[in-house]
């Protein structure tokens, strides 16, 4: 961390005096006389703490005061220690009422302006450290999956980290949209910032600005925001279609001017941020009815990225389940327990509507209910994945017991070869392999059956024959 000091005073000897002192110890100043001065430096380049005269020459005598309030609004995360000739304990309470971290007065002695420097520094150091493993530690950045729709998503994400660009999320609820935000900020220039997430299933509407944006009030001074705890970091906006009307046209004003004012406050606050959202609706489609401001619409979708369901990447779904097997053993404390090749495929073909959380729950379910060394096979998987929704597995369906057996039978492997297709991403080779055909041979029984794929986030899933399905031609069977 920089151990930069800003020294502001109107007497260029009181300055010089300061410096000479904070240099002896190893820390490196600068000099402002006066509040333009010394806003520019801290936009140019903040400091790590700012020694401030409260009491400037010129006609405003409140000058002091008022680069401490601005400082405050706009560099929270900056400790500001006061001196004055004119003391009074009066001024001292004013002054750390507006969020100064300590007071001192002139004439000063080289050994309590060095306490309060260090006190002041540690300060920072700390708050610093705290974010910075609050936003590392929070969630894993990790994106599981050796698939080609997997690759492609993260081709994507490390392009859009470099740079400053707003990014939009789309995708199934469940599908790992926070964990993509994750994986862009820490591989990002911002890394070392917070991650900020705004996640509204938990807040209260009525109180929502206040929590995004904070507040001010005469009583109670300044209630920082959510925002401004991402200040040079990542902003996430989780399912950001539920944003009241009112912070959407205040969030877009932010946006626009890169500043915004917090609720009943009157002065602008300076942010700095990369923001990240993500919806699992439609946006247009709440656009055109009213619900979503377009122009907010236009201004977050500055690059969109879809983040696959499972579904479109079944082959991913073992190695995710490993990978939450030693999340719950490292974290949780459940046994570390492996799974059966046959509770590997059981899952592959399994249906998950809650995508990568409903893998997530089933798999914890499993470690909880099951033994603590034997391997997780089919039959707890199964029972598993039915206790999350109370379905319960018959062996065979009503509609196919109603049938021919030769109309059954077409029905049974049309389903049978869309699940290996899609738990191989669409890689008929792969799938041919696995269900000992050749591939030719395989190619003409899903003509046969009408299965034709589909392109979905680089990747293709298989389906009944479509008007927007492909045939599986030659060049796609590898």
């Amino acid at each position: 961390m920089t151990r930069d000091v800003l020294i502001v005073d109107d007497d260029a000897t009181i300055r010089q005096q300061i410096a000479m002192i904070l240099e002896d110890v190893g820390l490196s100043t600068r000099e402002a006389p006066g509040k333009e001065e010394c806003m520019l430096q801290v936009n140019a380049s903040p400091p790590a703490l700012v020694i401030l005269d409260l009491w400037l020459a010129g006609e405003n005598k409140r000058e002091g005061l008022d680069i401490l309030k601005e400082l405050k609004q706009n560099d929270p995360d900056i400790p500001v220690v006061i001196i004055s000739g004119h003391g009074s304990l009066e001024v001292a309470v004013n002054a750390m009422k507006f969020g100064a971290h300590d007071y001192i007065e002139k004439p000063f002695r080289r050994n309590p302006l060095l306490s309060v420097t260090k006190r002041a520094l540690e300060t920072s150091r700390l708050r610093s450290e705290n974010a910075a493993l609050k936003s590392r530690h929070s969630a894993p950045a990790e994106m599981i999956g050796s698939s080609s729709a997997m690759s492609f998503l993260r081709q994507n994400l490390e392009k859009v980290a470099t740079n400053n660009c707003r990014v939009l999320l789309v995708g199934p609820a469940g599908s790992g949209k926070e964990t993509a935000a994750r994986f862009v900020h820490a591989r990002s220039p911002r890394n070392e910032a917070p991650f900020v997430s705004v996640n509204l299933a938990s807040v209260d509407l009525e109180k929502c600005e206040e929590i995004i944006f904070g507040a001010e009030s005469p009583g109670s001074g300044i209630a920082p925001g959510l925002i401004e705890s991402a200040h040079r970091g990542v902003l996430y906006f989780h399912e950001v279609a539920d944003l009241p009307m009112n912070v959407q046209t205040k969030l877009l004003r932010m946006l626009v001017q890169g500043k915004y004012q917090r609720a009943r406050g009157v002065n602008d606050v300076r942010i700095d941020c990369k923001v990240i959202s993500s919806s699992s609706r439609d946006l247009i489609g709440e656009c055109k009815h009213g619900r979503f401001r377009e122009d907010l619409y236009h201004r977050l979708n500055v690059v969109n990225i879809e983040v696959p369901g499972v579904a479109a990447r079944s082959s991913d779904i073992p190695e995710l389940a490993e990978h939450f097997i030693m999340e719950f053993h490292k974290f949780s404390g459940l046994p570390n327990r492996l799974l059966t090749p046959e509770a590997k495929v059981a899952m592959s073909s399994m249906s998950w509507p809650g995508n990568v959380r409903q893998i997530k729950n089933t798999v914890e379910r499993a470690l909880i209910l099951g033994p603590r060394t034997e391997p997780i096979d089919e039959q707890e998987i199964e029972s598993a994945h039915s206790g999350a929704d109370g379905y319960r597995k018959t062996l065979l369906p009503a509609n196919l017991l109603a049938m021919p057996v030769r109309e059954a039978r077409q029905i049974f492997e049309r389903e049978y070869f869309i699940s290996q297709i899609n738990r191989y991403s669409g890689n008929i080779s792969e799938t041919a392999k696995h269900v000992g055909m050749e591939r030719s041979a395989l190619h003409r029984k899903l003509k046969g059956l009408g299965i034709t794929t589909l392109k979905s986030a680089g990747s293709r899933v298989a389906i009944v024959g479509d008007e927007l399905g492909e045939d599986l031609t030659e060049e796609q069977q590898g």
